[in-house]
């Protein structure tokens, strides 16, 4: 089995983008499987379900990070979609920790981005975009050509040598290089690793101490003048 990992930030596109890309799996005649991983509510599983008859899970993180989450449920997942005799695994998460990064080490990770969201953005989200196989730049319709070379230009400055599909998702104009970078991409490995490291996390604030200061926390704190420490045992 293949599984394809694909994040972003909010309204990028991911389902628009794995929607295309399912159908031309089905059209090849691929079984696909999809997850959806969200914070607290998503429908994109029921359009999947509806659309293209596949087997399709929902999970909500809630409390958790979602990029979280996907580490803790994806082991499950891909049990479940082998039983369901799926070659392909589709995984749509939040993607909302910029810091993490989702991917599995040895299967595809693909970070959507929408070129309407600054120039800027390919500097901002780290491993998410750094760490990723494949860069699907969506909604390239609505932005100059030389807004385009721009953004492609940070994408190349923030992650030399990674591969850029730009598209119009939503027509489907692009999705085939898209397709060609999954058919071709390697089957999971097992065990399964997190690709990259997680970040420092070791915090009362993560386990949900309210208090504002630095001086209210162990763990790795961080005041405004100086870089993290450790503070406590």
């Amino acid at each position: 089995m293949k599984a394809i990992i694909c994040a972003g930030p909010s309204t990028t596109g991911k389902t628009t983008v794995l929607r295309q890309v399912t159908k031309r799996l089905i059209s090849a005649g691929h079984s696909p499987a999809y997850l959806k991983v969200d914070v607290q509510y998503a429908t994109e599983d029921e359009t999947f379900r509806k659309e293209f008859g596949i087997p399709v899970k929902k999970v909500y993180s809630g409390e958790l990070c979602p990029d979280h989450c996907n580490v803790m449920v994806l082991g499950d997942a891909l049990t479940w979609a082998a039983q369901e005799k799926a070659d392909y695994l589709l995984v749509e998460t939040a993607g909302l920790c910029l810091r993490c990064s989702p991917y599995i080490d040895k299967a595809m990770g693909i970070v959507i981005l929408e070129a309407t969201s600054g120039m800027n953005l390919p500097r901002k989200i780290g491993p998410m975009l750094t760490l990723a196989d494949v860069v699907v730049v969506t909604k390239i319709d609505l932005i100059s050509q030389a807004e385009r070379e721009v953004f492609r230009a940070r994408i190349m400055e923030a992650a030399p040598g990674l591969a850029i599909c730009e598209t119009n998702a939503l027509y489907g104009i692009g999705i085939e290089a898209v397709v060609k970078k999954i058919l071709a991409s390697a089957p999971v490995e097992f065990p399964l690793l997190l690709r990259g490291n997680p970040p420092v996390g070791t915090c009362t604030v993560c386990v949900g101490k309210r208090e504002i200061g630095w001086q209210q926390h162990f763990g790795v704190v961080r005041p405004l003048e100086s870089d993290m420490f450790y503070r406590g045992e």
